[in-house]
């Protein structure tokens, strides 16, 4: 088959690898219709996750067909297409018992395109089908689906959910990336009663309006003044970071209330000021995250019922032999206005069990 393999930093390739096989016999084997790129994959292109072997295949966000599952696998079968989540877990260890499947102690959490091959080929091997696949509805598109693998579970648990947000709430996101947006989209689910938005890119500022924001800002021109003014000098009751930069979390720190919520949701890759001689005695909760995906089910149905705007979501598509390219559109978001690079669709052709399949070196 065909796959986009990690050669080192700065170097990746879509090139010939070997078939995945079933290693354990939880896991499953999918045909990938639709793949997304991930901020994540540019950071570990540019070196900035050393976990990651040269040789690994990228990825971890993809929408496909299950062509085989392992003897201990029950909740899917070869032929129904299904969600790949982000996150795999095992379920049986302590953090999976609590829902915290990205903290899985036996083999799970992040591994799909940083510790074991990614989905951003024409197959993937899927560790822990059972709790890591999720079948999809019919009236769902690969495309709208794709987001759920990642984006707004992550928006959802990391930053709506970990920062409580309730009715009458005055929330700030900070950054809109596609996890920002997703953090405007889902913090309307819990009825705000004004949702702020933070960016440099107009764009972005304009796709954050179009998603439910009820004031944007600029990032340099002073959305500290602005939170204070629309909360009476109060502050923001949640703010929501998701840049990932010493600066912007440092602003969410000064935007909060006291009482308030800061939820990271930013990938944070150098240290940060904790500036608790302004923080200590104002009752401020931070907190961290990586996702779980436990509301994966539930943000599913929200999209078959159209009640979660994704839409607005995927900016550029790609074939998935077009990987270079794609990752080119998506590393120059500033200049080509990406929010997500989606790659491939759907497939009409009859899927075919490994145990019939023989010789096969590439679709």
């Amino acid at each position: 088959m065909k796959a986009w393999v990690f050669q080192g930093p700065g170097r990746a390739a879509w090139q010939e690898v070997a078939d995945p096989v079933l290693q354990e016999t939880s896991d499953a084997i999918v045909r990938v219709d639709t793949v997304a790129i991930c901020g994540t994959d540019l950071h570990i292109l540019k070196g900035d996750v050393p976990d990651v072997a040269p040789g690994t295949v990228l990825g971890h966000e993809a929408v496909g067909e299950v062509v085989e599952t392992g003897a201990d696998v029950d909740t899917v079968r070869p032929g129904d297409r299904v969600l790949v989540s982000c996150v795999s877990g095992c379920g049986r260890c302590r953090f999976c018992r609590e829902q915290a499947y990205g903290q899985c102690l036996d083999g799970g959490g992040w591994v799909l395109g940083h510790l074991v091959d990614g989905t951003q080929a024409e197959y993937v091997r899927v560790p822990y089908a059972d709790t890591s696949l999720h079948a999809l509805p019919h009236n769902v598109s690969g495309h709208d689906a794709v987001l759920l693998s990642d984006v707004f579970p992550t928006a959802y648990e990391v930053g709506v959910l970990n920062g409580r947000v309730r009715p009458g709430d005055t929330v700030a996101v900070v950054g809109c990336g596609p996890i920002g947006l997703a953090a405007v989209a889902t913090a309307q689910l819990c009825s705000p009663h004004t949702v702020i938005a933070v960016d440099l890119a107009a764009a972005r500022l304009q796709a954050a309006k179009n998603l439910g924001a009820d004031a944007v800002v600029p990032a340099g021109e002073q959305p500290e003044q602005l939170v204070d003014d629309l909360t009476g000098g109060l502050g923001a009751d949640v703010v929501i970071e998701a840049v990932g930069l010493p600066e912007t979390f440092e602003m969410c720190t000064r935007m909060v209330r006291p009482g308030g919520r800061v939820a990271n949701a930013g990938v944070h890759g150098r240290p940060v000021t904790l500036h608790l001689e302004n923080l200590w005695n104002r009752n401020v909760t931070i907190t961290t995250g990586l996702v779980d995906t436990y509301s994966t089910p539930t943000l599913l149905r929200l999209l078959e019922a159209r009640k979660l705007p994704t839409g607005p979501f995927v900016t550029h598509t790609f074939e998935l032999h077009e990987m270079a390219e794609a990752y080119d559109v998506f590393a120059a978001a500033a200049d080509t206005g990406a929010l997500k690079v989606v790659l491939g669709g759907p497939h009409h052709d009859v899927l075919v069990p490994r145990s019939d399949r023989s010789g096969r070196s590439g679709a």
